[in-house]
């Protein structure tokens, strides 16, 4: 047998079999470094941000080279979000008496009905001469989170979205938004009437054994709950404060000076004709207490020259102008006027008032005039209702409205024992008397009541002024009237 030799044969690899793994793992390394590089990944970014007709954006129609197509549009909804940019809220005339809608009522304003006056409107767009509603007790400007409707952009996504550019985007119109009125940026202020805690009300707190705390048990929450706190205070503090209650000398004793501080006071207008009934003593330590305290004080000062100063007030990007003035009864020669180095009330000063209008116009402040007036004297004596002393007294028009042609813009009467009416004139309100918020006046309807007027700023500008009505009984507490009660109070304009 032959025996057959053993070969050992090993094909030859081509040269191509080493080449194409080769390749392959450069052209991946090329690849990586491209990604890596941002370049090949804008190749595949080939999406943009349009927006929906109501929306008006910078953004817009803008080229971004996203992995897909964004689109923002605007809806309204019942909830704030972060992208919440206009607000819209229930309106009315602002002679309307209505202080509130129901929810079934706002629900219809959403779906476009307007019924009986009311509307919806942007907060931006607001006025003097519309007023504001609540919804079922709700009011925006109070909480800023209920009572109100909310335009809301939406980010969506034609497409599968990728996380990191639907935040990008939203972030972009964030931006854009404009900031809100919120409760840390709108500056909020309580307005009140005529305050003179004396006579009746010294009867009663030692009669009963009660201290002055005691009548502003039912209010004080609500006045303090602002960020400022209005009293015009009408009479001085005494040590040896007797009561009379025929009296036309008032006083209050020191214990009664527990109200102030109940309420949350931080401003003390002294326009009042009673703050030197006691003595020009007892009113220079009154207004001293009141300084030690931190409290604010206008329209009366310890001597002419300081009751003529205006109350400055800058706060929350707002800065208001608010003048004091007396133009009733009171003079300086019959002692109730500060004269020279004697304190008392800013006694009117056509001048003096114009040349300070002036300055705080230029100066983009918003001024208020508060006005103590001559008041209204038809009481009847059997206790009735006096309409007449509901609408503005002989002058009362024509010197109010002469402080908005001057320049203010608002005018406040803080000196009638039963509130008057009110007006929008030249686009500007006017509050001809608030009533007695703190009195003892109990033998007329019209003297228990009073109105509160809660205004609210944004940025130097009134959003709105609300107006709550107040009423007393024979315990000298005032407390806000109830809805349907305010609301048949106001429409006797």
């Amino acid at each position: 047998m032959v025996e057959r030799m053993r070969v050992d044969i090993r094909r030859k690899r081509s040269p191509a079999r080493f080449l194409i793994p080769l390749v392959f793992i450069v052209v991946m390394g090329v690849t990586v470094a491209f990604l890596a590089s941002g370049k090949m990944s804008e190749m595949f970014k080939q999406g943009k941000i349009s927006c929906a007709e109501e929306v008006k954006l910078a953004i817009c129609d803008t080229e971004e080279k996203f992995r897909t197509d964004y689109e923002v549009a605007s809806e309204i909804s019942e909830k704030k979000t972060d992208l919440t940019h206009e607000i819209l809220v229930p309106v009315t005339d602002f002679y309307d008496e209505r202080r509130s809608i129901s929810q079934e009522e706002f629900t219809n304003l959403k779906e476009g009905a307007e019924g009986a006056g009311v509307r919806l409107l942007k907060l931006s767009e607001l006025s003097a001469g519309v007023k504001m509603l609540e919804v079922e007790g709700k009011y925006y400007l109070d909480d800023f989170e209920s009572g109100a409707y909310f335009e809301n952009y939406t980010v969506k996504a034609n497409g599968a979205a990728d996380e990191l550019e639907m935040k990008e985007i939203i972030e972009k119109v964030k931006g854009e938004i404009a900031e809100l009125p919120g409760k840390e940026s709108a500056l909020t202020v309580n307005q009140t009437g005529v305050t003179a805690l004396s006579r009746v009300m010294q009867s009663y707190m030692q009669r009963n054994e009660v201290s002055g705390a005691f009548f502003a048990e039912k209010i004080k929450d609500f006045l303090a709950s602002t960020d400022i706190t209005h009293l015009s205070n009408e009479v001085s503090f005494a040590s040896d404060c007797t009561t009379n209650s025929a009296s036309a000398v008032l006083c209050s004793p020191w214990e009664m000076y527990e109200v102030i501080t109940e309420v949350g006071a931080d401003v003390i207008e002294l326009t009042g004709n009673h703050n030197n009934d006691w003595g020009k003593e007892a009113n220079l330590k009154t207004i001293e207490r009141y300084k030690a305290d931190g409290l604010m004080t206008f329209g009366g000062g310890i001597n002419e020259e300081t009751a003529a100063e205006p109350l400055e007030i800058s706060a929350k990007g707002t800065e208001i102008e608010w003048i004091g003035v007396n133009y009733s009864t009171s003079t300086k020669a019959n002692g109730q006027g500060a004269d020279g180095e004697n304190p008392g009330a800013n006694i009117y000063d056509e001048a003096e008032t114009r040349s300070r209008i002036t300055d705080a116009k230029a100066a983009g402040k918003y001024i208020i005039v508060d006005v103590q007036f001559a008041e209204c004297y038809s009481y009847p004596d059997d206790g009735a209702e006096m309409p007449s002393c509901d609408a503005p007294i002989a002058g009362q028009e024509e010197f109010f409205r002469g402080m908005i042609e001057m320049g203010a813009d608002m005018v406040v009467g803080t000196q009638a024992h039963q509130p008057q009416t009110y007006e929008i004139y030249q686009g500007k309100p006017i509050y001809y008397g608030l009533g007695n918020l703190f009195f003892d006046q109990i033998s007329w309807p019209g003297t228990t009541r009073g109105i509160i007027l809660t205004h609210y700023f944004y940025k130097g500008q009134l959003l709105q002024t609300r107006l709550s009505p107040t009423q007393y009984g024979a315990s000298f507490q005032p407390e806000l009237m109830a809805e349907e009660q305010a609301q048949t109070f106001l429409k006797r304009r």
